[in-house]
């Protein structure tokens, strides 16, 4: 009978025999090729815990829902009108208040302890999360798709056509994307799940809800039309509605892609510094 110790130094010279055969070493995988691994990684996540997909499918439905037919009669005199002013914003909001979830994934890695392995890879060191936000690019695009269709059932009719309408999908996903970062960052500065969702919706809700979203800024104060018009939330809703009407302004496009570089310039590095200092 084969003993314990003569198995294992048989599995070893197996094992330094495959070592020594000849052949090319593998090639190093790119910073591109892990970064999609990551994020392939994170869609796994959904196949197997499907429940994840429940807050860009059933949210979207009842946000787009509740705010139309809570609002449109009173705003705009029918929800036909009103959804045509609404449906760029809360195709906004959807996504934006989303990308939160961002966070709470990274920091629940982070305390299983998994971003510690992924750090020990001979990998580009951001990959992991990069390839996280990739993933979560396909969630915002979901998210999206289920508020237009819903939007074109109620009566939502973009003037801009097809080209307009891919293009805000486009403009958004970059942004949030960018924003993103953002959540990244907190999640690695806090230590609970609980810690990050709470100072995300501390910031989100303000963000999201005193804009132009849900109703014109000239109805509102002087101070609160002052912190509208430098909302970068305001700024987008603005170019996504250009560009589903088709009047969109240069000028517009060029501040929220300012404000997307600058989102990654100073939000990306300083999550890389906290990630690469984690202990």
């Amino acid at each position: 009978m084969t003993s314990t110790t003569d198995r294992t130094a048989d599995t070893a010279t197996a094992v330094a025999d495959v070592l020594k055969m000849p052949g090319p070493r593998p090639a190093r995988p790119t910073a591109w090729s892990t970064s999609l691994s990551f994020g392939w990684r994170a869609l796994l996540k959904i196949k197997h815990v499907p429940e994840q997909l429940f807050d860009v499918t059933m949210f979207p439905i009842m946000f787009t829902l509740m705010f139309t037919y809570l609002f449109g009669g009173a705003l705009a005199g029918s929800t036909s009108a009103y959804v045509q002013f609404l449906l760029p914003g809360i195709l906004v909001q959807t996504v934006v208040m989303i990308t939160m979830y961002t966070g709470l994934t990274l920091n629940k890695d982070i305390e299983k302890g998994v971003f510690d392995r992924f750090r020990s890879l001979p990998i580009w060191r951001p990959s992991p999360l990069v390839g996280a936000l990739l993933g979560d690019v396909v969630r915002y695009t979901i998210a999206s798709i289920i508020v237009l269709i819903l939007g074109l059932v109620l009566g939502f009719r973009p003037d801009g056509g097809l080209v307009g309408v891919v293009a805000s999908i486009g403009l958004l996903l970059l942004f949030s994307f960018s924003l993103s970062w953002i959540w990244t960052m907190f999640a690695m500065l806090m230590r609970t799940e609980q810690a990050v969702m709470g100072v995300s919706m501390f910031i989100l809700f303000p963000l999201t809800f005193a804009s132009n979203i849900f109703v014109d800024p000239a109805t509102m104060p002087g101070w609160l039309q002052a912190f509208v018009g430098v909302n970068p939330i305001s700024m987008l809703v603005t170019s996504i509605r250009g560009l589903m009407a088709g009047t969109v302004e240069m000028a517009d496009l060029a501040i929220v892609f300012g404000w997307c570089a600058g989102f990654v310039v100073i939000f990306g590095p300083l999550t890389m510094r906290l990630y690469n200092r984690k202990s």
